[in-house]
């Protein structure tokens, strides 16, 4: 199991270098004022943490100890604007992330995270892209998977902690009511544990955001396709960012270098460089998740 991780990572990663055609992301100029609003340790020491919990492709994809993706340009863009290095590191898991921060071992995260209310009591979500929740399976969809309400005993992979594992979760206490087999909610670390999955046939679905979804698909030599798109799948309007603590100066700092990126171009040029441009917010925003 582990080699065969392993192995599509590796896949992952030099068809990401394909994906992503070549395109020169202009250097950014330092902001001083931006600068003078971080924390002193932060200025002091020259650099951030930004924790990630594993691949969530195209924007950040995670090759033993380095990261490609739309998250690590965007992350270079704003360690330019605010004259530091942003460095990166994995945790296991979304609830391993958010206590990493809570903690202080880590500053930040740059994301693109799930802004929920529920999840704003705690910490402050610097929304920077707009998401879809839907299906991966198998080509030809032969479980018949097309929305929420056909997921009731089947076996559907989700993201361990997050909002589509609680949202299929409801959903199954919903079919046993409605006197229906139970939905098998299997739970994985990471999103290429979770696509393995269907791939191997162990799991009917892959319930996630259609960002990474999409780009899985892509890979997978026609293996598999996307299905429920177009539908609200248990969610309203989803909104993704950065996260830092409750309250943290770190969060009008990241909302204006956000700002700046938009109106200078440089999101834009991100986003559409990685296949994102579906995904693409007009306005940042500071917990904008209902």
């Amino acid at each position: 199991m582990k080699k065969s991780i392993y192995v599509l990572a590796a896949l992952m990663a030099a068809l990401a270098a394909n994906t992503a055609w070549s395109q020169d992301i202009e250097k950014q100029t330092q902001n001083e004022e931006l600068r003078a609003r971080l924390p002193e340790e932060i200025r002091d020491e020259g650099k951030m943490i930004a924790v990630n919990n594993g691949s969530f492709p195209p924007y950040e994809i995670i090759t033993g100890t380095e990261m490609t993706g739309a998250t690590k340009d965007i992350s270079t863009a704003i360690g330019e604007l605010l004259g530091i290095t942003i460095d990166h590191a994995s945790v296991a898991g979304l609830p391993a992330l958010l206590s990493g921060i809570n903690s202080g071992r880590y500053q930040f995260a740059m994301g693109p995270v799930g802004d929920y209310p529920d999840r704003q009591k705690a910490n402050d979500f610097v929304d920077w892209a707009r998401e879809y929740v839907v299906f991966a399976v198998e080509k030809g969809n032969p479980s018949g998977i097309t929305s929420l309400d056909t997921a009731c005993g089947k076996r559907i992979a989700v993201m361990a902690g997050g909002s589509a594992e609680k949202v299929i979760k409801e959903q199954s206490g919903k079919c046993v009511a409605a006197g229906n087999t139970a939905v098998e909610v299997q739970s994985f670390t990471d999103q290429p544990s979770s696509i393995l999955a269907v791939r191997s046939k162990r799991s009917d679905a892959f319930f996630s955001s259609q960002a990474p979804l999409t780009y899985f698909v892509q890979q997978a030599n026609g293996q598999l396709e996307l299905a429920g798109i177009g539908q609200a799948n248990g969610f309203k309007d989803i909104y993704q960012g950065a996260v830092v603590k409750k309250d943290s100066p770190l969060g009008g700092v990241l909302l204006d270098s956000f700002k700046i990126l938009i109106e200078n171009g440089t999101y834009a040029q991100i986003m559409k460089k990685w296949g994102l441009e579906n995904n693409m917010i007009e306005v940042p925003g500071i917990n904008q998740g209902q």
